[in-house]
């Protein structure tokens, strides 16, 4: 079996109006927690995420995250397939994440969870 997109991210300049903006468009649960905005996953089969001002490049993304349990691993082997390291490992207190580049330039969260 492949490996689970568990969670998203939207990437804004005014954080406020895009959380009013998607609780108003999807009626999403949207609450402030430290500098992120959780997306709440109420509704059957949806997967959680947040949104988040970085305050510099990129001001504006959408990203998935796929589950997997070596970070590094999987990192190696998208490059090995033509990708590139965009962030590399950053520890969270959920765990590990990293942002890796397709061989097209679209980018992509990895996040292995702590065990």
């Amino acid at each position: 079996m492949g490996k689970p997109v568990v969670h998203f991210e939207i990437g804004c300049r005014n954080q406020r109006e895009t959380e009013q903006f998607y609780a108003a468009l999807f009626d999403w649960s949207i609450e402030r927690q430290g500098p992120a905005s959780v997306i709440s996953a109420d509704s059957p089969g949806g997967i959680g995420g947040h949104i988040t001002s970085l305050g510099h490049e990129p001001h504006h993304y959408t990203m998935f995250y796929v589950e997997v349990d070596d970070i590094a691993a999987y990192l190696k082997k998208a490059e090995s397939l033509g990708g590139k390291t965009i962030v590399p490992p950053v520890p969270i207190p959920t765990g590990i994440f990293a942002w890796f580049s397709d061989p097209d330039g679209n980018t992509i969260g990895l996040v292995q969870r702590k065990v």
